[in-house]
């Protein structure tokens, strides 16, 4: 074998090293033989907003290319049914009590009462940790509320977020890395259009990298695009059980209060149905185009994709009007969905979940540092299909908020094994068997077992006073017999 001399391998080296220098220097990137392979997963997560989980098989892309491809969790719930309180769980794994942003406006809640937390978000850990972060879409509510249009927070190295007219697709203006461009009322301006494009060249580019990406489909008023306007002619909403319920008397005084839905309320209910669904077709056009993007780049087997809202919505359950907010399955269920390396394509997976667990999954999927403050759990466990000791039950909580008269009095919510517990501060409560009715029909706190009762308000009463790690000790604490599901093993084991 011909020996090579020290002083030929340091000018090899040299040689080496003035190239990569150049290559720099002239915005060239090396080669990926002259640099070290960075070989983690890239994270996409799309955050809809107010989807409730029974529209998702209406969507034939999510359905195909991500529900058939990856694993649905049947019972993941948000901290709260509310849009910016639930945004701000998501972005630092913290239950509602503990980040104290309780609704969409100051000084209660919105991006004002969110900014002084922005120091430490999924955004600056995944950032710190090495990956390309970018935030396309919306962010929270009343953002840039007493800031620059031109702000930008912590940890993100992409940005295009609306600054105007947040819901109305058409007719707004982007904050768009630091430039304030507007855009008008053209087919083309169409906001989950303008987003889908921005998150196509995102993934497009050098990894590893994390996509929020946050369209509005479908909050009201759900516009759509031109090209899905005569989509879902003649749909009605589903005729639930509990659609117009007819007897709500063990209910809440906020709810047996309630009107029967006029037959006027009913044709606006099917309107807003076909609206909704007409808008999610945007998203459905992103979900397949962003999909058929990462192919392109060759980055889909090496990518992560997570699908969810920030919160549910009901349709006449419960002689309920279209929103959210209530403690209600339909308003605090919502879907995930997760496609990616090593997860078993068209499965589901049972074990209760919350809107905390995202951050620190991405964290855990990144290899980054998860702060101490945070109250969630890594899903990437149960989505590699692993048995891992887990918790036992869900919190939700909801503040009342005086500029919405419409919503119910301040509630928790303990959703554990087969009962959904709700304790008001009226001092109301409801309890539901969820196996045994799962539409919520029958209020069953004034006939229950008191000791169950008990056992209930016990736990519900560690969770909302839990904080840190100790919210991952008073959610897993064992469940009595009876809250069991199947008179057997607690739901995740």
């Amino acid at each position: 074998m011909k020996r090579v001399s020290p002083s030929r391998r340091l000018r090899g080296a040299c040689g080496i090293l003035t190239v990569l220098v150049l290559c720099l220097a002239l915005g060239f990137p090396a080669t990926a033989a002259d640099r070290p392979a960075d070989r983690r997963p890239n994270i996409v997560f799309i955050l809809a907003d107010d989807l409730d989980a029974a529209s998702l098989p209406r969507l034939p892309n999510i359905m195909n290319l991500l529900v058939r491809q990856g694993a649905t969790f049947t019972r993941y719930y948000v901290t709260n049914p509310w849009c910016c309180p639930s945004r701000s769980s998501i972005l630092r794994s913290q239950y509602v009590h503990s980040h104290d942003v309780v609704s969409n406006r100051p000084p209660t809640g919105g991006f004002p009462r969110f900014r002084p937390l922005e120091h430490s978000t999924v955004a600056t850990w995944l950032h710190d940790a090495g990956y390309r972060t970018g935030l396309l879409g919306k962010y929270l509510n009343q953002y840039p509320k007493g800031a620059d249009r031109r702000y930008i927070p912590p940890g993100w190295d992409e940005w295009a977020v609306p600054v105007t007219r947040l819901y109305q697709e058409y007719g707004y203006a982007l904050n768009d890395n630091g430039r304030i461009r507007k855009y008008g009322e053209a087919p083309e301006d169409y906001l989950e259009d303008v987003l889908s494009a921005k998150a196509n060249a995102f993934v497009s580019g050098g990894g590893p990298f994390f996509l929020y990406l946050a369209p509005v489909a479908p909050h009201l008023p759900a516009n759509h695009a031109p090209r899905h306007a005569s989509a879902f002619a003649g749909e009605i909403a589903p005729r639930t059980p509990s659609f117009d319920q007819a007897d709500l008397s063990a209910e809440p005084r906020w709810l047996r209060e309630r009107p029967r839905l006029t037959d006027r309320d009913i044709r606006r209910i099917d309107r807003v149905h076909r609206n909704r669904l007409r808008a999610m077709l945007g998203i459905d056009d992103m979900v397949g185009a962003l999909i058929a993007a990462l192919e392109r780049a060759g980055r889909l087997d090496d990518t992560y994709i997570f699908f969810t809202s920030d919160n549910g919505f009901h349709l006449g359950q419960h002689r309920l009007r279209p929103g959210k907010t209530t403690p209600f399955e339909e308003d605090i269920r919502v879907p995930l969905v997760v496609r990616g390396p090593g997860i078993a394509p068209g499965t589901t997976i049972d074990a209760p979940a919350s809107a905390v667990d995202l951050a620190p999954t991405f964290a855990d999927l990144a290899g980054a540092r998860v702060p101490s403050y945070a109250e969630g759990r890594s899903l990437v466990p149960l989505l590699h299909g692993r048995k891992v000791p887990w918790r036992e039950s869900v919190l939700v909580e909801f503040v009342h908020a005086d500029y919405s008269p419409q919503s119910p009095p301040t509630y928790a919510v303990l959703r554990a094994g087969r009962y959904s517990y709700v304790e008001y501060e009226t001092g109301e409560r409801q309890l539901y068997d969820l196996v045994a009715d799962p539409h919520q029909l029958r209020n069953l706190a004034a006939t229950a077992d008191p000791a169950l009762l008990t056992a209930l308000s016990v736990r519900l009463r560690l969770l909302r006073r839990c904080s840190g790690a100790g919210c991952r000790i008073a959610d897993a604490l064992p469940l009595p017999r009876a809250v069991l599901i199947d008179d057997g093993a607690p739901i995740g084991e």
